[in-house]
């Protein structure tokens, strides 16, 4: 059978689908399982063939889409005169649409399954398998993998839905033959690549007999002429991209001396982030600006220029480039806006000036950005006065406002970060190119992504998974409800996929996915801290029970196993516990104020060949707990000193610094990550805790919920490595 020759007879006569038959025949030319069916020219013939099956069969009139609706299928056809029947009926309902019939056995069974291939307008082919039948649009309970599908990513397709145990033995009838269905999903995945034309596949139901086989009944195949291929932005170049971050001199052009402009709030947290290069500002009024030269064109400034900040107004910025060119500047970071965020006359004019300035090699950040920062060179040049410490997290934000809240955060919870960049509008530089880039730099060892919308898809989707197997990619999406799109297409001009192509994306590339802004921070302090899990076992060690309880709960909720601790852990922990104690994981040592206990059993957990990973619970934060109670001492009972009460505030963070440090050194031992909730917050308190010497550091979170949910991420991250 010749695929190409079906499809291109097709298209010629008009149609944009197969009919069923033809379908099954290719499906059936890639070994996926397919119903024997005869075509039949008339009901007589109809009859015949139903004979040679052998009843009950099914029957079905061939022509007018949805079938099911028109009347036109048939099942448990149980003798010939039901076929003449059901086939007279047809005739009469479809009329001059009717082309013929097919006639296939009556196959049995009661789970059914939908299998599928579409073309994404951003991602390309895309295989799907969920929920079929006739809840397929109701329950939506589907699973995606972009092509080329391996059978790795079609086996983890079939756990991912909703409804996986009806896979399983289910109500007395066979496991489904998940081999088949591995195959069936990988042939439609070799489809999409052999057959461009192909823009559609529905294979609704795929029914699972009680014997565990597997059978499509009915497909469609729908088509489309080979369109143009999509023009995306020119890659950039990942050395250039790093050349933009690591300026030795910075001009800014509009530059003001009035507060709360643009041109005023990025020269003050530049100068005031102890930036050392050279930092020139330019406005054609001239005259002084915060008791600095302002000269009235980036020509007249005396020294070489390596990034332009630009503030003026859109309809001037053209004008620019010339200027640039001409004093040999080669980066602009565009905070502007005006451009395409704003509708068509916007994105026009951002073409235009996109198309001149990469003429003139001048590499454009923006427009519409919130700035950049690399803490590395002390720049700090975004819209927001945070100044957080160097570090390996390397941040891009497709909004400047929640980027500049992470950095907030970060420089609160002492999370080091490597570069930042609010992207902007992305008109030249785009999140695959920030990808590229954090690729090749060796300092950058997370990637932080805030994300409404990808410009090329694949690009994305192939730089990704690359990178993951490399460093971590963290990833908040934005637009992810209807209204959420609406939002994201207002500020940023993007155009984002459906959900849960995205989601899948990110699964299929190892990106670890946030729910929520802290989140992202949260896990990039992971990350960056602490050594990987090798597998899902938890250990937990509480100050308090209850916290113990609500902990195991989280764990087994997210995926995470609460072993039972081995004879030999018990055995020994009996010598340091009191006889009462549970003997189980959790492990509660309330009322006990040893502070050497915790530091023992902690080793002892991770000495442990059945446990993956430490949490611990309520050890460190303590001493503001005792900060509160000796502050009602000093107010109510004279009897004792300052200089006493001093003493005991000095002893517990004595204790804290030291029990951070024997973390670090049990995770430089044992390489398993350990995980801390404080039992209280206080003003001071951070996420990150350093330790000088070591990598790693102490971790510590002020909520259990906080504290699973990322490790859970770690686990998956790693079950990604082990696949890679």
């Amino acid at each position: 059978m010749e695929i190409e020759s079906i499809i291109e007879g097709a298209l010629s006569s008009g149609r944009h689908s197969l009919l069923e038959h033809p379908s099954k025949q290719i499906l059936n030319a890639y070994g996926i399982p397919v119903v024997s069916e005869t075509p039949a020219p008339d009901a007589e013939a109809a009859v015949e063939e139903a004979r040679k099956i052998g009843f009950p069969v099914v029957l079905k009139g061939v022509g007018p889409a949805h079938k099911t609706e028109k009347g036109l299928v048939r099942l448990n056809l149980e003798d010939e005169g039901a076929v003449a029947s059901a086939a007279a009926e047809m005739e009469k309902a479809a009329g001059e649409e009717l082309e013929g019939f097919l006639v296939q056995p009556q196959i049995r069974g009661n789970r059914e399954f939908v299998a599928g291939l579409f073309r994404d307008p951003l991602f390309g082919p895309v295989v799907m398998f969920g929920l079929g039948g006739i809840f397929t649009e109701a329950l939506s309970d589907v699973a995606f993998r972009l092509t080329p599908l391996g059978e790795t990513d079609a086996a983890e397709m079939l756990t991912e839905i909703r409804g996986a145990d009806l896979l399983g033995p289910f109500r007395g009838e066979g496991a489904a033959d998940r081999d088949n269905l591995i195959r069936t999903l990988t042939a439609l995945s070799r489809i999409a690549v052999d057959h461009p034309r192909i823009a559609e596949i529905d294979i609704n139901p795929l029914i699972v007999s009680p014997d565990g086989s597997v059978t499509a009944v009915d497909a469609l195949i729908a088509l489309s002429q080979k369109g143009e291929e999509k023009s995306f932005t020119e890659p950039v170049d990942p050395q250039a991209l790093g050349k933009l971050f690591h300026p030795r001199s910075v001009a800014f052009v509009g530059a003001s001396a009035q507060l709360g402009k643009w041109g005023h709030i990025l020269i003050t947290t530049t100068i005031k982030g102890g930036y050392e290069g050279g930092i020139y500002f330019v406005n054609p009024k001239g005259g002084t600006i915060a008791e600095r030269e302002v000269f009235k064109n980036v020509c007249d400034i005396p020294g070489p220029v390596d990034l332009a900040v630009v503030t003026i107004p859109a309809e001037g910025v053209m004008d620019l480039l010339p200027q640039f060119q001409e004093k040999g500047i080669k980066n602009m970071v565009l905070i502007t806006s005006g451009f395409g965020e704003t509708g068509e006359a916007g994105r026009e004019l951002e073409q235009k000036l996109m198309a001149a300035a990469k003429d003139a090699g001048i590499l454009v950040l923006g427009p519409n950005t919130m700035g950049i920062c690399n803490p590395h060179i002390n720049l700090y040049c975004t819209g927001s006065h945070v100044w957080p410490r160097p570090g390996s997290t390397a941040v891009v934000a497709q909004s400047g406002n929640m980027g500049t809240q992470l950095l907030g955060f970060a420089e609160q919870q002492g999370i080091g970060i490597r570069v930042f960049s609010g992207s902007g509008n992305e008109a030249m530089i785009t999140i695959e190119d920030y990808l590229d880039g954090f690729e090749a730099d060796e300092k950058s060892r997370i990637v932080m992504l805030y994300v409404e919308s990808v410009k090329n898809g694949r690009r994305f989707y192939e730089a990704a998974k690359r990178i993951s197997k490399k460093k971590p990619i963290v990833l908040l999406k934005g637009g992810r409800t209807s209204a959420g799109a609406r939002a994201a297409a207002t500020h940023t001009g993007a155009m984002s996929s459906d959900q849960k192509v995205f989601e899948a994306v990110c699964r299929q590339a190892g990106i670890v996915t946030a729910q929520y802004p802290m989140d992202l921070l949260d896990l990039s302090a992971a990350f960056s801290s602490l050594p990987m899990p090798r597998g899902n076992r938890v250990a937990i060690l509480t100050l308090g029970g209850g916290w113990g309880v609500v902990t195991s709960d989280l764990c087994e909720e997210f995926g995470l196993s609460i072993p039972e601790l081995a004879p030999e852990i018990v055995s020994r922990l009996d010598a340091h516990l009191p006889p009462y104690w549970s003997r189980t994981n959790p492990i509660d040592i309330v009322g006990e104020h040893d502070d050497k206990l915790p530091m023992l059993i902690l080793e002892a957990l991770l000495q442990w060949d059945g446990c993956d990973a430490v949490i611990n619970l309520g050890i460190m934060g303590r001493r503001n707990l005792l900060g509160r109670y000796l502050e009602s001492v000093r107010g109510s009972d004279p009897t004792y000193s300052d200089t006493f009460l001093q003493t005991i505030t000095d002893a517990i963070l004595d204790f804290e610094k030291r029990y951070v440090e024997h973390i670090v050194r049990l995770m430089e031992t044992y390489q398993k990550p350990i995980l801390g909730v404080s039992i209280l917050d206080g003003d001071e308190d951070q996420t990150l805790y350093r330790v000088q010497g070591s990598r790693f550091k102490g971790v510590f979170y002020p909520t259990p919920e906080r504290v699973v949910k990322t490790l859970a991420e770690m686990c998956a991250y790693q079950r990604f490595l082990d696949r890679a």
